[in-house]
């Protein structure tokens, strides 16, 4: 019975050093980012006298979920390279592993942790900063920013790709605004031409229309005519093309992925993908938010390989300097990468792990040297 104890005793004993290690790591880091988001906010908005900082401070608060989940991988690196030093200078680790535990079964613990701390991030405090977010993105849209911010549509030219269920044959009606406008609640098109073809990629007719607008479950074309092949353009009338998009998709379309949740993100990306719309950065989002939590894991085993190490060796120093650089070294990987992924040059699926892979790779080589000389 005592050793079969004594394992669950120590992992729940590392556990919350590392735990507690890591969350006081993350808050630190993210309270630092969240002071210079203040003070950048305060900056911009000192050439808006009417606008209150108040209204600052709620904006840089709205931003703290997001700021959170952008640090954590490297609270958890941060804060597991102390943890671990710390046991390990306190020779706590160092008496683990003489009464036979292997470095493996008491990272479990560790480990079990940074997925759980990441899987809760994803599926909890994903879809509540996407929330915040966009509320901080509309505030700052509306009181900070000149041009109208992401969600402007005034003048912009548009292409949308649906699917028509009015032919004989379902196809897909492709419709180009040349000129766009967005007035309140009614988005209105003008210089309109719509494009109808059948599964086969044939054209089966065009229509073109001076102006338009975006109704609940429909186009509204007026004075438009009706184009085919071998006749004669057909007399203006107004014309009704079903659509399940919204004015709020379509902004949304236009919008930064932080602003989704990360449970309708599945769903979302097929109605882009349906719309014509470009996927790419809401792809690339939604699989690093899959990614997250191997990538805590990951963290916690860079931090382990990079801060074992006895005291009585020397250049403890140099290897935990070291662990701080493959950390950044990784972050460094992962946003070239995703540069990569949004430019389209890699897939959303390998922008996203990629950089996850080649990090737990590096933490097991070292965890093996380590274990095994």
């Amino acid at each position: 019975m005592f050793f079969t104890t004594v394992p669950v005793t120590l992992s729940l004993y590392i556990a919350r050093q590392f735990l507690f290690s890591v969350l006081a790591m993350t808050a630190s880091l993210t309270g630092i980012v969240c002071l210079f988001d203040f003070i950048d906010l305060l900056r911009r908005v000192a050439t808006k006298p009417d606008v209150p900082t108040s209204l600052v401070t709620k904006i840089a608060g709205l931003h703290i979920p997001y700021f959170y989940m952008e640090i954590m991988p490297f609270g958890v690196l941060l804060g597991g390279i102390i943890c671990f030093w710390r046991l390990t200078r306190s020779s706590e680790l160092i008496v683990a592993r003489a009464s036979g535990i292997s470095a493996w079964q008491f990272l479990a613990a560790p480990l079990a942790c940074s997925l759980i701390l990441g899987a809760l991030t994803t599926g909890v405090v994903s879809p509540l900063s996407s929330i915040m977010y966009a509320r901080a993105e509309a505030l700052d849209d509306q009181y900070l920013r000149s041009g109208g911010g992401p969600l402007s549509l005034s003048g912009a030219s548009l292409w949308l790709r649906q699917l028509d269920s009015g032919l004989d044959a379902r196809g897909v009606a492709i419709l180009h605004s040349r000129d766009t406008h967005l007035e309140g609640d009614v988005l209105s098109i003008h210089d309109i031409s719509v494009f109808r073809i059948d599964q086969s990629g044939h054209m089966i007719l065009r229509i073109e229309a001076p102006s338009g607008r975006l109704e609940t479950g429909r186009w509204l074309l007026e004075n438009a005519r009706i184009l085919q092949p071998y006749e004669l353009p057909g007399p203006p009338r107004t014309l009704s093309l079903a659509t399940d998009l919204t004015l709020h998709r379509v902004q949304e379309s236009f919008a930064s992925p932080e602003t989704l949740s990360v449970w309708a993100m599945p769903s979302f990306i097929a109605m882009l993908d349906r719309s014509g719309f470009s996927s790419i950065r809401h792809r690339l989002h939604f699989e690093s938010l899959l990614a997250l939590p191997v990538l805590a894991g990951t963290m916690s085993l860079v931090a382990a390989g990079f801060s074992m190490r006895p005291s009585r060796r020397g250049g403890v120093a140099k290897m935990i300097g070291s662990g701080v650089g493959a950390g950044f070294l990784l972050f460094t990987v992962s946003k070239v990468a995703e540069q990569f992924g949004n430019s389209g040059a890699l897939p959303p699926l390998l922008a996203a792990w990629a950089p996850t892979g080649a990090g737990l790779c590096l933490a097991v080589s070292l965890l093996l040297h380590l274990e095994d000389g």
